[in-house]
């Protein structure tokens, strides 16, 4: 059987899985797609739409009214639903008054389709009333509605939610297959696929974007050199610093994510493994940097850094912990005259 028609790079088994079920006719009311941010989960559930309602005999066939609709988020049976961000500086929430025009319109007949499909994103980001109030129509679904949620952190979802769904844990791709697609269907160079590749750390949606975007790349640049330029700074710089980076939620995951890589790269260097670089491109950095800073107290520090995306989703002050951590930044020894 050819999954071709299905516009989804990797996770093969995923797609095999669900293309199986809506053949048999035997797809849940309720899926959970989970797995890191921009592993693949939307794109998969906006496929998976697209197959519940494609007219042709050949799911999703991509061209039909159906599913060109769909993939451009304006099927009026379609439904795409996400947290609020347009408050700046804050993370958005998906709230209660969603939720229940969620319900609202799953009790009206479809406009078109034989369904109504919802596809929820970022479900962890739900506050309390608003996971509970979904908690009821997940346990009495009208029977033309599907609902594809997702989530980057399945473990703080409610117990009862995750318990009514089919859960997919999306894996991360190998980095051969991210760079293939990259060169395949979006037109990198083979020296910007591999960069890419062994920074998306198996996520191919965070390599698109990065290849495509081009503030995305200069964002990339400034914060490694921030986070180079660290070592050298006063104490008070760092607090300055880091009292600034806390008023930006949205930014501070992926700046840690890039501090992470850094000294990851940094003790690599020092063990002599080199070869295992995703900042490719700062190799001979690197390599001069690596001879400045004890390997112990970079090893140390990386637990740090490994430890903080965690303590920030438990709701951690995040000012508190990026002074904590400019703080123990390793000491660095002067350079070459």
């Amino acid at each position: 059987m050819s999954l071709s028609t299905w516009p989804i790079y990797g996770h093969h088994w995923a797609v095999d899985l669900l293309d199986r079920g809506l053949r048999a006719g035997r797809l849940p009311h309720a899926l959970l797609l989970a797995g890191p941010a921009q592993i693949g989960k939307r794109t998969l559930a906006t496929a998976l739409a697209a197959a519940l309602i494609c007219t042709a005999e050949q799911k999703p066939c991509g061209q039909c009214r159906a599913c060109r609709l769909t993939a451009q988020g304006v099927h009026p049976d379609v439904r795409p639903v996400a947290a609020d961000d347009s408050e700046r500086g804050r993370e958005g929430v998906l709230k209660i008054d969603q939720i229940r025009a969620v319900q609202r319109e799953a009790s009206l007949a479809p406009m078109e389709a034989p369904r109504k499909v919802f596809i929820l994103r970022e479900l962890e980001r739900a506050n309390l009333p608003a996971a509970n109030a979904l908690l009821k129509t997940l346990e009495e679904p009208p029977p033309q509605v599907v609902l594809l949620l997702t989530s980057a952190r399945p473990h703080a979802l409610l117990p009862t939610i995750i318990s009514r769904c089919q859960v997919l844990n999306l894996h991360s791709l190998p980095r051969q297959q991210i760079a293939a697609a990259l060169t395949a269907h979006w037109g990198a160079s083979n020296q910007q696929a591999e960069l890419l590749a062994r920074l998306a750390d198996g996520r191919l949606g965070w390599a698109v974007q990065r290849l495509t975007d081009s503030q995305a790349r200069e964002e990339r640049v400034r914060r490694l050199a921030e986070a180079r330029d660290l070592p050298q700074q006063s104490r008070l710089q760092r607090l300055a610093y880091a009292d600034e980076l806390s008023r930006s939620p949205a930014t501070l995951l992926p700046t840690l994510a890039l501090w992470a890589s850094w000294w990851r790269d940094l003790l690599l260097v020092q063990q002599g493994c080199a070869g295992w670089l995703r900042n490719v491109d700062l190799a001979d950095e690197l390599a001069l940097e690596a001879a400045r800073f004890d390997p112990g107290q970079v090893h140390a520090y990386l637990a740090r850094l490994h430890a903080a995306p965690a303590q920030i989703n438990q709701n951690a002050n995040a000012r508190l912990l990026l002074e904590t951590l400019v703080l123990h930044i390793p000491a660095a020894q002067p350079g070459p005259a």
